[in-house]
């Protein structure tokens, strides 16, 4: 039995609102990530700690990547509270990561590449929340994408290629671009009506925002070595 137009309003206004938690909460690690990132810049002796030794940086990442398939195996076992202290931890710890763009570029660039970062972003995502195309086909070729683009450049990390630094730059940057398109849509057709409010809702929307976060800060990093001036 088809639904009846007020049931299809309810629907999107209830996809529509979970959405703008979705973005809350990735806009709200991404200012945690820039905040941290900006004050350990800042600090000589934090910088020291983090990168003075790889077993510090490294472990970092580790923390990280352990953050993420915490959530992402465990998310259906943890309360909505948990789930909101580990995605507000990956985002400091990220922060810490990333700071040293605050050394290796000029703020000015830093700034102007965020922007176009958040521009980039904005229309693709809006494209995939908007569009009736059917983006799921793209699912397999970006995801063959991504660990192409892993391979290549772990391999580059000891080749040290222009050559290919610059092809992984570019690749990265479209994959990344399709991603945000491709996960928002997702992400807003995996929603499910009728749970507002509740904690599966919260840890839905934490889950989407991690998703999209990810999209930001990867698409970000790799537009910084194209625009980013060096100091």
């Amino acid at each position: 039995m088809n639904p009846t137009p007020h049931t299809l309003e309810q629907i999107a206004a209830e996809t529509q609102r979970y959405m703008v938690k979705v973005y809350g909460w990735m806009g709200l690690g991404l200012v945690i990530t820039g905040f941290v990132a900006m004050y350990t810049a800042s600090s000589p002796a934090l910088l020291n700690i983090i990168f003075g030794s790889k077993w510090i940086f490294f472990g970092l990442i580790i923390l990280e990547l352990i953050a993420v398939a915490v959530l992402v195996s465990l998310i259906n076992k943890m309360s909505a509270n948990i789930a909101t202290v580990v995605f507000i931890l990956y985002a400091i710890v990220n922060g810490l990561t990333i700071s040293c763009i605050f050394v290796v570029y000029t703020e000015a660039s830093i700034a102007s590449t965020f922007f176009v970062t958040a521009g980039t972003f904005s229309v693709m995502s809006f494209y995939g929340y908007t569009t009736k195309t059917d983006l799921s086909k793209w699912g397999n070729i970006l995801f063959m994408g991504l660990i192409g683009l892993l391979i290549a450049s772990v391999v580059n990390y000891f080749m040290k290629s222009e050559m290919l630094y610059w092809i992984t730059t570019y690749v990265g940057v479209l994959i990344f671009v399709a991603l945000t398109a491709y996960d928002t849509q997702k992400i807003k057709s995996t929603n499910i009506i009728g749970n507002e409010g509740s904690d599966e809702d919260h840890k839905e929307a934490i889950m989407g925002a991690l998703t999209l976060y990810l999209d930001f800060i990867n698409l970000f990093l790799f537009l910084l070595r194209i625009f980013g001036r060096r100091r």
